[in-house]
């Protein structure tokens, strides 16, 4: 990225980090980081923090802005912060990453002394951060650390083990701006990670071309030493795993306690066992043995989308924490197939190589749930419905679902200054939506806050195994109706969110802001129900703004959630961990709270609304037979663009063929059978990425 180029990115960021700070009413530090942990999240380079802002600048300075402990695998993940206030981007030079990293360590070593943790107060931000690490010592093989930095540094930095903390292998990385901005403008959201195989390996790893279409695609079967896939995934993490299946490996896999024995009794055995991994690239460089043969000398963008389970029980199974059990990896190989994809296919062909190479194991169509066609619905219900003017508004604007990481700053980023003005005056910033909001709001609304409380990726997959599955049910209940609904859920949980930031007692008291908001709404939304009443989202949608009768009842009930969620049980003295329990929000819901209950002419009866709802999804069912029969009458013009998308992608069967045939010759009138096929081929294309013609629907067609 240019010099200029990267000017640009850090004047959109502040205006990024500017907007969050306002919209959450948070000092910018804490926007900062959400900001940042956010993207470093989806990248790999850490699982969902929590916001733990713990400094000393005294003698023995510390910090710790952030952490998760991921128990099944041993991972403590810390994040500091280097937020720097200046307008112009600044440098980061090695002396002050090695300081930053210096307050790390010091903060780990006191955090497993008992006089501190005794010292400091358990509400603190040190105590929460220090908390996990003194009562999950036993359980930390590896300590990965990130700064955060919103300077570029002066050279490019690759993660790197420095030495040990705590008897445990010490990962530190870098997140400064460049980074930043060269992820959020990477195609497809993913930062490539490039592997020099002879650096780490000693030598190129000996490889077989195996298979070739094309020069486009070419596979590889390669016999991958235990030391060097230990060492890549030790120094990279889940950044390794194929965006997709990331999530689910990083919230449900965990080590293999029978390939940590195969590692430890028979490791020459384990290429015969093991089923291997299967991994993607974009491109690889190969040389020539000394011996004879061909071996691959470094590999570029290299994605391992099966698995995962498998590498991380050969790093665990080699840490050093585990001493007199350590496996000998120099006796263990895995095999491993590489596809090399042309780069221009990518995002196409990497998340199908992955979907098929996991049909056989514990990962579900929920995990590939980003891809799901209902992002598709939303996104179309997004740019074609105008929300009702605001009030003092004379026009009303449109709310922007953001199906794909970076559609909304890409459309502010290009055309002239008059062109983004006015997409920003349709799609205002504050109205802009994406899956994980999508699956906070949802699973809030649901009365689930510890799911909620458990973080984007955890919550974003308990959504989608609940939302797949009503889907393949009945997908007409996703439609405008329910698309009004999700917007008046934003309304309403942003609307708390300011308020509980610019309240006198949070201020006073700040911490656990996002457990409170989301655990206060959860508990209305059920008292309401417990009545037989819900609160009017049709409402929410026609005034596009918080009703001032809502805000004052949340209010109200936000502080006394409050003091309930930090009122742990003896045994859970980290508020954080405790939110993510359904024991927590047991203790929220049979609680008593006293609000000024004046909401009649926002609320609803349940049943009205369930009605409503049924009506809504029986109009939908007509409206959708009427779509395809404008598809119908547009492939009447031409047929050929479909027949040939369709056979490139094997949707073809001898009922939609028999169709298209019909149409060719002008005929509209359509058996059942040849109908529902054509449907069916039509749905498939659109989630594969076929244009419809602008006359017709552009959402899948079912």
């Amino acid at each position: 990225m240019s010099t200029g180029d990267l000017d640009d990115a850090f004047d959109r960021f502040w205006e990024d980090l500017m907007f969050e700070a306002e919209a959450s009413a948070d000092p910018q530090p804490a926007a900062f980081f959400r900001l940042y942990t956010k993207l470093a999240s989806e990248n790999g380079d850490c699982i969902d923090l929590t916001y733990t802002p713990a400094r000393n600048e005294r003698r023995g300075a510390y910090q710790v802005d952030g952490f998760a402990l991921e128990r099944d695998r041993g991972d403590l993940y810390l994040a500091v912060s280097d937020f720097r206030s200046g307008k112009e981007l600044q440098t980061l030079n090695a002396a002050q990453i090695d300081t930053l990293f210096g307050r790390v360590r010091r903060f780990c070593e006191l955090a497993v002394q008992p006089a501190f943790i005794n010292a400091v107060d358990e509400t603190s931000p040190s105590f929460q951060a220090a908390w996990p690490i003194y009562n999950g010592r036993s359980q930390i093989k590896r300590i990965r650390v990130v700064i955060f930095s919103n300077a570029r540094l002066s050279t490019r930095r690759k993660p790197e083990m420095t030495g040990e903390v705590l008897g445990v292998p010490f990962v530190c990385s870098v997140l400064d701006f460049a980074r930043y901005a060269s992820i959020i403008s990477a195609k497809g959201g993913v930062e490539p990670i490039e592997i020099d195989v002879t650096a780490v390996n000693g030598s190129p790893l000996p490889c077989l071309p195996a298979h070739s279409i094309d020069g486009g695609h070419t596979s590889y079967l390669v016999a991958v030493p235990g030391t060097f896939l230990a060492e890549i995934y030790g120094l990279h993490g889940a950044k390794l795993l194929e965006q997709n299946v990331r999530t689910f490996l990083q919230a449900r896999t965990r080590v293999n306690a029978g390939i940590i024995k195969t590692l430890e009794a028979a490791p020459e055995m384990f290429f015969a066992y093991n089923n291997g991994l299967t991994a993607t690239a974009a491109g690889i460089t190969t040389a020539p043995l000394d011996g004879g043969g061909l071996g691959i000398a470094s590999i570029d963008n290299l994605q391992i989308v099966n698995g995962g389970q498998t590498t991380a029980s050969i790093l665990y199974a080699s840490d050093s924490a585990r001493k007199d059990r350590k496996a000998d990896l120099s006796r263990v190989f895995v095999q491993m197939k590489l596809s090399v994809v042309n780069p221009d296919r990518l995002e196409e062909v990497v998340p199908l190589i992955s979907r098929y190479a996991n049909t056989q194991n514990k990962i579900s169509e929920a995990d590939f749930f980003s891809s799901h066609p209902i992002h598709l619905v939303l996104e179309r219900f997004s740019r074609d419905m105008s929300a009702p003017p605001k009030p003092g508004a004379l026009s009303g604007s449109k709310w922007f679902y953001e199906r794909a990481r970076g559609q909304y700053r890409d459309r502010l980023a290009y055309g002239t200054q008059a062109e983004r003005k006015r997409f920003e005056l349709e799609f205002p910033r504050e109205q802009f939506i994406d899956k994980t909001d999508l699956a906070k709001f949802e699973v809030t609304f649901d009365c689930r806050p510890h799911i909620v409380s458990r973080g984007a990726q955890k919550c974003f997959l308990e959504f989608a195994e609940k939302t797949g599955k009503a889907w393949e049910v009945s997908d007409v209940r996703f439609n405008e109706h329910w698309f009004r609904a999700i917007v008046a859920e934003a309304i309403i949980f942003r609307g708390l969110d300011r308020l509980v930031g610019r309240s006198d007692w949070y201020q006073a008291d700040r911490g656990y802001k996002a457990q409170i908001v989301t655990y206060a709404i959860a508990w209305l939304v059920q008292h309401l129900q417990n009545r037989g009443q819900e609160i009017a989202l049709s409402l929410v949608w026609q005034r596009q703004e918080l009703p001032a009768e809502i805000a004052d009842a949340l209010a109200r009930i936000a502080p006394q959630v409050a003091e309930t969620i930090k009122d742990t049980p003896p045994a859970m003295k980290n508020v954080g961990e405790y939110c993510k329990q359904q024991a927590c929000w047991a203790a929220v819901a049979a609680s008593k709270y006293i609000f000024d209950d004046r909401l009649d002419g926002l609320l609803i009866e349940h049943d009205e609304a369930e009605l409503a709802r049924k009506e809504t999804i029986a109009a939908q069912k007509v409206d959708k037979d009427v779509d395809f029969d404008h598809v119908l009458v547009a492939m009447l013009a031409d047929t050929q663009p479909y027949l040939i998308f369709a056979r490139s992608r094997r949707l073809l069967t001898p009922n939609s063929d028999a169709a298209l045939k019909r149409l060719t010759r002008g005929d509209i009138r359509l058996p059942a059978s040849e109908r529902n096929a054509l449907k069916y081929m039509v749905q498939k294309m659109v989630q594969a990425g076929f244009e419809l013609p602008q006359q017709a629907p552009r959402t899948p067609v079912t």
